[in-house]
């Protein structure tokens, strides 16, 4: 798949269409699929835009029942991909996964920002590529896409996280 493709599709999906975890996790380890790196971010990514448009609901995981921004990332990460993430915001920035860089985001990665002030985590999403991720913003509202370069997003951000590697995802 060429590079445009995604963006195509990505803007396709736009066109058409503060979820604080509570319990402090222990240090979950990544399940990674025997899937090929590229594919599984490639499905991630799309299902993410596909559900572009669900309501918010707070403890949501479905797309019939909505969701917040933890459930969204956990649906579709199980959905697209087979792997099992942690429920709550504060047990997905704790998981053992890579540290990405904001220079360096790739398609899949999680995204983080403390949007109640401070350096704790209380929200995140998933990036799509192109500056953009998917995410489950609030109350009233519905899942959508939206530009780190933002100012509200860029002063909330913490950090970003790959869940697909090459090294995991090159051993079956």
């Amino acid at each position: 798949m060429n590079v445009t493709t995604p963006i195509v599709l990505f803007l396709l999906a736009a066109l058409l269409t503060g979820c604080a975890g509570q319990r402090p996790a222990p240090q979950p380890i990544v399940q990674q699929p025997s899937a090929h790196f590229d594919s599984g971010a490639q499905d991630v990514l799309f299902r993410a835009l596909g559900l572009v448009g669900t309501p918010y609901v707070y403890g949501g995981n479905t797309p019939a029942g909505g969701f917040d921004c933890s459930g969204l990332i956990g649906y579709v990460y199980r959905d697209a991909a087979g792997i099992s993430l942690p429920r709550t915001t504060r047990e997905l920035i704790s998981m053992r996964a890579p540290t990405v860089g904001r220079n360096a985001l790739q398609s899949g990665d999680l995204v983080f920002f403390a949007t109640n002030g401070g350096r704790q985590v209380s929200h995140a999403g998933i990036y799509v590529g192109d500056g953009r991720f998917v995410h489950a913003p609030s109350s009233g509202g519905t899942v959508r896409l939206d530009s780190l370069s933002n100012s509200y997003w860029q002063r909330t951000y913490l950090d970003a996280k790959r869940v697909f590697t090459t090294e995991l995802a090159s051993n079956p």
